[in-house]
């Protein structure tokens, strides 16, 4: 059975944006090592309309990008959304029934599948199928943007905690 995995980048007082600050190159290497290992992604339309940059080559990349676009292609990718009517390569539309398709993917998967997006986090930490939050906490304090947890904070027990680079620090968490 797959493990749900939802991480993402925040800053101290709570916030996702990618706009906002970016991950040094340390922690950039981390998520292509981490990309390569999981057995897919699971999106909600916003997150995943942001990630298809990686869908297409930029002349201006680095050989580290250009090893994330590669492990982002390969991975299978589910999409949670009833407004988009098509999704890109090695992608499968999630339209209906979230709890279902999402319980029938762990029991047939194998590894880690990541959950990108705060909005889709809460509907699936509402659903109780996120196994594990992983908080990429940095050094930035934005005070606005999206929080980590769209809705009610989850009851959570402190798994693990790990210094991934100079300033950003894994807190890893289960539900309590």
């Amino acid at each position: 059975m797959a493990k749900l995995v939802f991480g993402m980048n925040q800053s101290l007082d709570g916030y996702v944006d990618h706009t906002g600050f970016a991950p040094p190159p340390t922690l950039f290497r981390h998520f292509i090592e981490e990309a390569q290992k999981q057995a897919g992604s699971v999106y909600g339309r916003q997150m995943y309309e942001i990630m298809r940059y990686w869908d297409d080559d930029h002349p201006e990349w680095d050989a580290e990008r250009q090893a994330f676009a590669a492990a982002w292609r390969n991975q299978p990718k589910w999409v949670v959304s009833r407004s988009l009517k098509s999704v890109g390569p090695k992608a499968r539309l999630i339209e209906d029934d979230l709890e279902s398709a999402i319980r029938d993917l762990k029991a047939g998967s194998d590894g880690e599948i990541e959950v990108a997006g705060p909005t889709l986090a809460q509907s699936l930490t509402e659903l109780g199928l996120i196994d594990e939050y992983r908080i990429y906490l940095h050094p930035v304090v934005l005070g606005h943007g999206k929080p980590y947890f769209a809705g009610p904070r989850p009851p959570l027990r402190l798994l693990t905690h790990d210094r991934i680079c100079e300033d950003v620090i894994r807190l890893t968490y289960v539900p309590a």
